[in-house]
């Protein structure tokens, strides 16, 4: 696996690149959907790659974990396989998950048990065995096991948090090192930076990450509740220490202005289930802002959705699906979503490489904020 930049904007830390691996090229900044279970809600496989031309996608080593299962994983030959997909994907390790069950989970320093949301079985994260299982998952880019610690936290615990973090990072790339791949494909690991909204925990843990001089580094954390301004500050520091040689995935951010900004700060890789949800509920992205479908004002608006993406559904005709409850108006409205993300990273590049990007993403973002 190889990551190479090949531009740098002028008047920002916007970049270009492409992480090289073996089921594909991903051209950077680049945005993953998520597929925790190993589908992305609403979308199937043929029009990620024909409609919406992802890259790569996610999966979720808690989720899978849970169901199907190792075994049905491994005797399929791993998730690529079990879906039918043949470009890259991406697992996070389950620590957000875990967070997420905070009343049915204990932490310590071996590592997390926790309680099935499914059917309330007992289990035990450890690093050795979230690396274990995402090599029997078989993901190209997995992720070290980590704490993501709840916004607010106070200094002291977040601390606490970031120093188990850290030793339980020693024990991931440990185990990771002395283990192989199992489907004869190259996989690499990224550590995963903590330290809430505290800047010299930030800072140290970004220093602590960058020595184990794995192949990519993520920034955990961000994106649970604190306010952007706090977010861009945090992501500038880290992306300011983080190698400018390797890849930097801000994990779970966020909305469009939110990527475009982080995008100008130094990073390369984003993940949301944003797309998905919000379009089930029948939001709609769009490069002139949001739509809220399920207002009247939509109710005889025969245009186009959206004359990029789906030029051949009308917004009275998505409305109405919403309306009657008809699945197809979720789906197609994800479709949009998905398709509008990737559109908007691909923008990006593109004014990266012509050095236009700072003019264009301050444009664009005013654009982003509108609701209609």
């Amino acid at each position: 696996m190889k990551f190479t930049l090949s531009h740098t904007d002028s008047k920002s830390n916007a970049r270009v690149g492409v992480i090289q691996t073996d089921h594909g090229d991903i051209q950077t900044p680049i945005f993953m959907p998520v597929g925790t279970i190993g589908s992305v809600k609403a979308i199937n496989q043929e029009q990620l790659k024909n409609e919406i031309n992802a890259q790569i996608i996610l999966g979720n080593t808690y989720h899978l974990y849970l169901r199907p299962g190792k075994e049905v994983l491994n005797e399929a030959g791993g998730l690529h396989r079990f879906i039918n997909w043949d470009r890259p994907i991406l697992t996070d390790s389950g620590g957000y998950q875990v967070y997420s069950l905070a009343e049915k989970r204990k932490l310590t320093e071996e590592g997390a048990k926790f309680q099935s949301h499914i059917d309330g079985s007992r289990h035990l994260f450890t690093p050795e065995n979230i690396m274990d299982i995402q090599r029997v998952i078989g993901a190209d880019i997995i992720m070290a096991f980590d704490e993501c610690p709840p916004y607010p936290s106070t200094f002291e615990y977040a601390r606490k948090s970031m120093g188990l973090t850290h030793r339980w990072l020693d024990r991931c790339v440990d185990r990771f090192r002395n283990t192989e791949p199992l489907y004869g494909y190259q996989q690499e690991l990224f550590p995963i930076l903590q330290g809430s909204t505290f800047a010299d925990l930030r800072k140290e843990s970004a220093e602590y990450i960058a020595q184990k001089d794995c192949f990519g580094n993520a920034i955990g954390g961000l994106s649970v509740g604190e306010p952007h301004d706090v977010m861009y500050e945090l992501t500038d520091l880290v992306c300011s220490i983080l190698p400018k040689e390797k890849p930097r995935y801000l994990m779970g951010v966020g909305t469009p202005e939110n990527i475009l900004e982080c995008i100008a700060l130094g990073v390369d890789m984003f993940d949301c289930v944003m797309p998905t949800r919000n379009g089930r509920n029948g939001t709609i992205f769009t490069k002139n802002g949001m739509i809220n479908i399920k207002n009247k004002k939509w109710e005889k608006d025969f245009s186009p959705l959206d004359d990029e993406h789906l030029p051949n559904y009308s917004k009275a005709y998505i409305r109405h699906l919403f309306m009657a409850g008809e699945m197809l108006g979720p789906q197609l409205a994800s479709l949009q979503n998905l398709s509008f993300y990737l559109w908007l990273v691909n923008q990006a590049r593109e004014h990266i490489i012509h050095n236009t990007f700072a003019s264009w993403k301050n444009e664009m973002v005013q654009k982003l904020k509108q609701k209609r």
